[in-house]
């Protein structure tokens, strides 16, 4: 009971904190990701074609959708350890529940915006499919997945403090390589199709473009390797954290 008391203080501490001071409040949360999502389809879709491509800022943003939370989970979960440092280093802290609950504040954020998309959606579709309603199964593997990958990089900063930095540049190159801004086909088409296949990024994508948009039928086959990938980098994430919290205190 603690635990989750703790949890909870910290998910609204770290949310509060992000929009402190500032006139838009959470809002902000929500234009963030529609300037990406209008600059990127501006480059890709207007200016590769020369004209806006029908239908293509709703297939970029289904895919961006999990991705921006993925991607910021583990990047600020990088340095939450060494910034929490007066926090971990008491004895009875469990310092594992910061990076779960800078992802359980980014979902607050991210479940806004998904409420957004499917108004936009319904508005611009007549039509939801109701695959909608097993999001939150993907969003479950993803926050395991996610909250797994935090927890290692997360450990390792309090020991290489180039770990962050190590971050940046992987998630950048992440990103190029998860079906975002181009359909899958495409890559298949220049010979890298195993680069989605090992991707459990593209699995996601994948998952909410068929959901929101009803443009496929969500595959059983993905979302079993989806949870076998987020159940077992949850597990190895959490024991790999657990060895090496041992000497956070000693190192902070």
């Amino acid at each position: 009971m603690e635990r989750r008391t703790l949890l909870v203080q910290l998910v609204r501490r770290d949310f509060n904190q992000r929009y402190a001071g500032s006139a838009a409040g959470w809002l902000w949360s929500l234009i963030h990701p529609l300037v990406l999502l209008v600059s990127y389809t501006f480059v890709f879709s207007v200016l590769g074609t020369g004209k806006l491509t029908p239908g293509y800022p709703l297939f970029l943003f289904a895919g961006m959708l999990p991705w921006l939370l993925f991607s910021e989970t583990v990047t600020r979960s990088a340095t939450s350890i060494v910034e929490h440092s007066n926090l971990v280093t008491k004895t009875m802290f469990p310092s594992e529940i910061v990076p779960v609950s800078i992802f359980l504040s980014s979902v607050a954020s991210h479940v806004a915006t998904v409420m957004l998309f499917m108004v936009v959606v319904l508005g611009t579709q007549r039509f939801l499919s109701p695959l909608v309603l097993l999001l939150p199964v993907y969003l479950l593997f993803l926050g395991m997945f996610a909250v797994g990958i935090a927890w290692i990089v997360a450990a390792l900063q309090v020991y290489l403090r180039d770990t962050s930095q190590v971050v940046a540049v992987a998630m950048t190159f992440w990103m190029w390589v998860t079906p975002l801004f181009f359909d899958e086909k495409r890559y298949e088409a220049v010979g890298v199709g195993f680069v989605v296949k090992g991707n459990p990024l593209a699995y996601i994508v994948r998952g909410y473009r068929g959901m929101l948009l009803g443009s496929q039928v969500v595959s059983i086959r993905d979302l079993g390797i989806l949870a076998t990938v987020g159940i077992s980098t949850f597990v190895l994430g959490g024991l790999f954290f657990r060895r090496m919290k041992r000497g956070f205190a000693d190192v902070l």
